[in-house]
């Protein structure tokens, strides 16, 4: 079913255009100032009042309406005060899940089979099974463990129990207990910052500075030159490259690898792209080496490329063996297909709440709604118009709009400025005409709206751009 304004159906009283009462925020500045006594607030860019923001909009404590194209950091997928979500927010099962929120692995709910089976409705081709999480960082951690303890279990047999040295090394933090294992990464990468998951992130120093490292392997990521149709030799000389190198590290790795985990476009590292191909190659250098493949979909998940899940446009064979989710979806975790992903004993991936029913449910309900009215094809419609603008605008203004990125993925577009002192100009100038809009890696822009973003909102965002790019 595909409407021709879903943002007019879900939100009648949406703004028709940003309103900037103030460019000093003094509101703002003073409560950050009152909730930094308590509160590690210094990374806050505004202050929002959530009671008034609606659809694309998030308004701010000074009176401002910003158009949002940035949506809490790609993790808002249908705009604020969905009534939808608003409705299912107030049912029964939902109360249950925020008042008694269920230990999910000794005491599930009477309900959490549906609660599962409405998630899977929108899963990944090929994953029939899933894990819940709390992050996208706690996601990819709980991911590692599953490929840790496969691993294992294939060099023990899955079924077979563990031996007396591994049960009393493990206590000492020692192997075989505590074998020495790796997951793969790529430079540029992000994946979290939690203590493994920051082990697997490569994109800015602050991440993981002070942190305890696991000393895992780090490959070379395609970096393309732009645009792609007049690159396709070079670009395909740098897949083979960055797969090259990827075979290098299994072979001389000083530990086995156990995994490999890749996002289907670095998002936070830059919005960097690889092509089908690169990501089949990925795909049969696992296979080779006996690892898995985890492809971690945590921002670029749930419609936000114009497909539900990006790396199914890769039509990977065999499919991923774990597939990471948060933001967008609301929930958090990872799917699966393969039964012997699933530890081989009980407790063994576990924690109190294994989840969280609320939020769950949650993302069944996203997923209803995205299916309802087609959403993820409704992105790909309004991409492809918004691209089209915006390559024209980079025509006109080349110096602030390099390398631009992302045609034919929704509204998944990226662009770089000559520095990141321009980059940062640029933003703040863009906030000052009501657009509130984000960064990623050193010098470059990204675009994360919501899937209700329809052109008439492109339309709004590119003017914008054009009267700050016009004064440069």
């Amino acid at each position: 079913m595909t409407v021709t304004s879903v943002s007019a159906e879900y939100f009648p009283n949406e703004p028709k255009h940003p309103v900037v009462a103030s460019t000093s925020n003094p509101k703002s500045k003073e409560a950050i100032e009152s909730l930094g006594k308590n509160f590690d607030a210094r990374g806050a860019y505004f202050v929002a009042d959530y009671s008034k923001s609606n659809g694309n909009y998030i308004a701010d404590v000074d009176g401002n309406l910003y158009l949002d194209v940035y949506a809490q950091i790609a993790s808002i997928p249908l705009g604020y005060n969905n009534p939808a979500l608003i409705e299912l927010a107030k049912s029964d099962k939902m109360i249950r899940a925020i008042v008694d929120r269920p230990a999910l692995g000794n005491f599930p709910g009477s309900d959490l089979e549906e609660i599962v089976e409405d998630v899977l409705k929108v899963a990944p081709k090929g994953q029939d099974k899933l894990w819940s999480g709390l992050s996208g960082a706690d996601a990819n951690e709980l991911a590692f463990k599953a490929v840790f303890f496969w691993y294992q279990a294939q060099k023990r047999g899955y079924k077979s129990n563990f031996s007396q040295e591994e049960i009393d090394s493990v206590m000492q933090n020692q192997a075989p207990g505590s074998p020495e294992l790796a997951i793969l990464s790529f430079e540029r990468a992000f994946h979290g910052r939690l203590f493994a998951s920051g082990s697997a992130t490569c994109s800015k120093p602050i991440h993981k500075l002070d942190l305890p490292a696991f000393k895992w392997p780090k490959a070379q990521f395609p970096a393309y030159k732009y645009p792609l149709e007049d690159n396709a030799e070079a670009n395909k000389k740098e897949d083979e490259r960055c797969l090259q190198i990827v075979r290098d590290l299994f072979k001389s790795w000083s530990v086995p690898i156990a995994g490999v985990l890749v996002e289907p476009i670095q998002s936070e590292g830059g919005d960097n792209h690889a092509s089908a191909e690169f990501f089949q190659g990925l795909r049969d250098i696992t296979l080779q080496n006996g690892a898995l493949l985890i492809m971690d979909e945590v921002q670029t998940g749930v419609g936000a490329t114009g497909v539900m899940w990006a790396h199914e446009r890769f039509n990977l064979q065999p499919p991923p063996d774990l597939v990471t989710f948060s933001k967008k979806f609301q929930s958090a975790g990872y799917f699966f297909h393969d039964p012997e992903v699933l530890p081989n004993f009980a407790y063994r991936q576990f924690n109190t709440w294994c989840g969280d029913p609320a939020r769950m449910t949650l993302a069944g309900g996203i997923g209803k709604e995205i299916l309802k009215y087609d959403l993820a094809t409704r992105a790909g419609q309004v991409g492809d118009y918004l691209y089209k603008k915006l390559h024209a605008l980079s025509e006109k203004y080349p110096k602030y709009m390099q390398n631009l990125r992302g045609k034919d993925r929704a509204t998944f577009i990226a662009w770089s400025l000559e520095s990141g002192e321009a980059r940062n100009k640029f933003l703040s100038d863009m906030k000052n005409v009501g657009v509130n809009i984000g960064g990623c890696a050193e010098d470059s822009v990204r675009l994360r709206p919501t899937l209700v973003f329809e052109e008439k909102h492109a339309d709004i965002l590119v003017e914008a751009m054009e009267k700050v790019l016009s004064s440069y």
